[in-house]
């Protein structure tokens, strides 16, 4: 939707609502809604302002010490929220409401290298300047249960009915039951401009995944974010709560953020060899640099506590460095020809923030290229269990050092960056350092 369409709306009294929002470090849109006719007037063609505190918030929105970009010393003053028009979107399960997404800048500056949209749209500009384009799609995985959000809050998340009796993994017949759900978010998320190819059942109880059709990366980030704002919306519309933690029950698979990834130029895939039928060297060379590299940015795929704890072995979840064709033991699948052609980062929970996840891919693929590096041979066998591979981070603590140690994310990112970032992980590390468990509690308040 243009502007020239959300006015006629506006003047219809079809629209009346706009919210700007801006993703925060943990994905999450933060900002404002505007009545549709001060949006035209005020806000469109400049900005609204928002206290900058937004980078520098945990989970529960309490300021965090130890920042350089925002803190007390400086005030916590605003950034500027600029609206991105070409996002502009109606959303079907919010009456007369539009949606559009905003850039943080600097007030009358520039963009906040800080901010998830910047740091995305920062490595998408290396790729343009090499004259290549990038798409990519994510799919995300996610349980349903039968309570609604203040239900299981009052449950204190305990409890919870998920929505199938057993494990629903490409059934057909039991995810009837939440076909009402499922068919409001096909049809509404792609009125919302968030093309949905399918929707199918998981392989835990009660869990489901929607596919998104691909796109540039800034752009499937955009999707993927309002893609779990609107699922969970929905989801309480119907009496419903929807999670997207990656690893909700020790019984059950984790849930994935999946990322699949392939480069162009002018129309023509540049990862498949047509000669050999193959991955070019340009696929070789990004495939390589995604081996190399993922391990000391994995915060950005796995940006949680809980997000380790997906990481087991027969969990469908990877725990090793290695590459194959169509292997799901392995970090990184490779599927397809021709056009379709596409390595899948298997390593990203549900959790991860799109915006970063997707950075620290073309990062790490770009480096792959410039170094001239190479994937090796392709992996056979059960990645699980073979010693001789690189292991993934076991804990949120040690991906966070990595990321602090990395030369090439101090150097595709910035040093800025980069500590910003760390310190947001020992936040959230020492956060679950001082907290007390129901484990804790269970294995030590009798016996111990």
């Amino acid at each position: 939707m243009n502007l020239r369409t959300l006015e006629r709306h506006i003047a219809s009294g079809a629209i009346d609502t706009v919210l700007v929002g801006a993703p925060d470090v943990f994905g999450r849109l933060m900002g404002k809604r505007f009545t549709g006719r001060h949006f035209l007037e005020h806000v469109a063609g400049g900005a609204t302002h928002g206290c900058n505190y937004l980078l520098a918030v945990n989970l529960e929105m309490e300021p965090q010490d130890g920042f350089a970009l925002v803190n007390w010393e400086k005030g916590f003053g605003d950034f500027e929220f600029r609206p991105d028009l070409a996002t502009l979107r109606i959303l079907p399960w919010q009456p007369g409401a539009a949606l559009v997404f905003a850039d943080l800048h600097h007030p009358g500056g520039e963009a906040v290298a800080e901010a998830p949209r910047s740091l995305l749209r920062a490595q998408a500009a290396k790729l343009r300047r090499r004259g290549w384009a990038c798409a990519m799609a994510s799919e995300l995985e996610f349980y349903l249960y039968q309570q609604s959000y203040p239900e299981a809050c009052q449950r204190g998340y305990q409890g919870l009915v998920p929505s199938s009796d057993y494990r629903i993994d490409y059934h057909l017949m039991q995810p009837t039951r939440d076909e009402a759900l499922m068919r409001a978010a096909r049809n509404g998320m792609t009125a919302a401009g968030i093309p949905i190819e399918s929707s199918k059942g998981e392989w835990g109880r009660g869990q489901h995944e929607i596919n998104f059709t691909h796109a540039d990366p800034v752009t499937m980030a955009d999707r993927h974010t309002l893609f779990k704002q609107g699922l969970k919306e929905l989801a309480q519309q119907h009496g419903q709560s929807i999670t997207f933690m990656p690893k909700v029950a020790v019984t059950e698979a984790g849930s994935s953020c999946h990322i699949h990834v392939s480069l162009w130029r002018g129309g023509a895939p540049l990862f498949w060899d047509a000669r050999a039928r193959g991955g070019s060297r340009v696929f070789r060379q990004f495939l390589g640099g995604l081996l190399k590299y993922s391990r000391e940015l994995s915060y950005f795929f796995a940006p949680t506590v809980n997000a380790y704890k997906r990481y087991q072995a027969g969990s469908w979840a990877p725990t090793t460095m290695a590459w194959s064709p169509d292997n799901r033991t392995v970090g990184f699948r490779v599927v397809g020809q021709g056009g379709s052609f596409r390595i899948e980062n298997r390593m990203p929970g549900a959790d991860a923030n799109p915006y970063l996840a997707f950075a620290a891919m073309l990062a790490a693929g770009q480096a792959g290229i410039e170094e001239a590096l190479d994937c090796g041979d392709a992996y056979e066998g059960n990645a699980y269990v073979d010693a001789r591979l690189p292991a993934l981070p076991t804990t949120l603590a040690q991906a966070v050092e990595l990321l602090a140690g990395s030369r090439l994310a101090r150097r595709a990112l910035g040093d800025a960056v980069v500590e910003f970032y760390v310190h947001t992980g020992r936040l959230e590390v020492r956060a679950f350092n001082q907290a007390v468990t129901d484990w804790e509690r269970r294995r030590y308040f009798e016996q111990i």
